[in-house]
Order: C-alpha cells, then sequence, then structure tokens
C-alpha cells in the first residue's frame, strides 16, 4: 500500500481516494490518520476482492442508483455499499483481521 499526497486527484468535497493499488490523500495529515487509512484499506480490501474493474463498476451503479433515490449527492455516497462498510468500520483498527470476505454485501 503506497500512500500519495496530491490534492488534485482527489475529487474536491473529498479526503482521499483509492485507486488499486494506491492511496490518494489531500495532505500529509491524512497519510497520518489511522482512522483515515483504515478506510482507505478497506476499500483496498474490497477492489481486491472484485478483481478491482468490478468494484469501480458496481462502485458507479450503486452511485447513480441511490442518487436516484435520494436525490441528494451526499446521502448517495454515504449510502453506497462500499462506503457504508468503510464508515461503518474504519474506527476499528483490527477490523480487516477478522473481516470476512466480501463483508459489504451484509453492511
Amino acid at each position: 500500500m503506497k500512500i500519495i499526497i496530491n490534492r488534485h486527484i482527489v475529487p474536491r468535497g473529498y479526503s482521499g481516494i483509492t485507486l488499486f493499488p494506491f492511496i490518494f490523500a489531500k495532505n500529509k495529515a491524512l497519510a497520518k490518520n489511522p482512522v483515515f487509512i483504515n478506510h482507505e484499506k478497506i476499500h483496498l480490501q474490497q477492489q481486491k476482492e472484485l478483481l478491482v474493474i468490478f468494484f469501480y463498476f458496481w462502485y458507479a451503479i450503486d452511485f447513480l442508483v441511490k442518487l436516484f433515490i435520494h436525490k441528494n449527492w451526499n446521502t448517495a455516497y454515504q449510502n453506497i455499499i462500499f462506503e457504508r462498510e468503510a464508515y461503518n468500520n474504519d474506527h476499528n483498527l483490527n477490523y480487516l483481521k477478522t473481516r470476512k470476505r466480501f463483508a459489504f454485501l451484509k453492511n
């Protein structure tokens, strides 16, 4: 896992983005934040499980469906299946040690 500081790659309004196999952070402080890193590592695991390309495809479709349902960008984003797992578990720094495969399906 490599963390790259680059505020131009990270979309406006977000702290970071994971594009397998890299984590991009908006600033150096985030690169040292264990909760941020754990959140992004959860996304790395999700991406590996779905062979990367299927993760991005599912992520985009799920976002569009949630946007249609909620009519609100932030609400749609927060309800993406992958984001729910990451946000629900990012404070548990041991989560990835016990996480079961495809755990995002249960969040």
